[in-house]
């Protein structure tokens, strides 16, 4: 099974979770966009649900479907949030721990997270690892403060670098507007201590360790 079938068959899985009536966030990324496109079909053959995405792509793709998305503002509680992940982990203490944000939609996921009754991760097995650390750990940034934050991120060894847009035209724009660094910060040993660290520097607005969040892990093995 190649990573993209892995996907889609995880999607599909996480999409038969949904029931009836429910209230349901919508993630972000490779894997959330074949839940997605999964749980489109199901409500093409008419299943009654109402979403509120975490990206403006996942709520333009969600309502290409045929799917009633919504904002925060009118949905602000979800039983639901479905999405996936760029490293996933059992830590003591911890739980899963994630790290998000490869796409850019860190604060907006984590939002969207805090609102749902339960969050399920799904990711394929080249996700999961043993500790958390070799995906670069995306922060995201006030423009005005990326002069302050990079170098105290600096500081604690974190290797920032920031993210520039896909076509090449200048710095990556977060849908908030915001700038993203992206840290390599080799393995986090104490996620807790380093999700602490970071929220701590002033004109940070978010960061994409997920602690204390999952609740269900659904994986799929890529070599099955």
């Amino acid at each position: 099974m190649t990573q993209d079938e892995a996907k889609a068959l995880v999607g599909k899985r996480a999409a038969e979770l949904v029931e009836p009536g429910m209230r349901v966030g919508l993630g972000t990324g490779s894997t959330s966009v074949a839940f997605i496109k999964a749980l489109g079909e199901r409500v093409k053959a008419g299943l009654k649900i109402r979403c509120v995405a975490s990206s403006d792509a996942s709520h333009a793709l969600g309502l290409s479907l045929g799917m009633d998305v919504v904002s925060l503002n009118e949905l602000p509680e979800l039983d639901v949030y479905i999405d996936g992940a760029d490293e996933v982990t059992r830590t003591p203490g911890v739980g899963l721990a994630l790290i998000k944000g490869g796409g850019g939609a860190l604060l907006r996921e984590k939002i969207v997270a805090s609102a749902a009754k339960k969050f399920v991760v799904v990711v394929d097995q080249t996700k999961i690892v043993d500790v958390l650390g070799k995906f670069p750990l995306p922060v995201e940034v006030i423009k005005m403060a990326l002069p302050v934050v990079e170098p105290k991120l600096t500081a604690l060894g974190l290797h920032p670098k920031q993210r520039q847009a896909k076509d090449g035209n200048g710095p990556y724009l977060t849908d908030e507007g915001n700038y993203i660094l992206d840290c390599a910060c080799g393995k986090i040993a104490d996620p807790v201590r380093t999700a602490a660290e970071i929220r701590a520097i002033v004109g940070v607005v978010e960061h994409g360790l997920f602690l204390n969040m999952a609740a269900v892990l659904l994986g799929i093995d890529c070599d099955s």
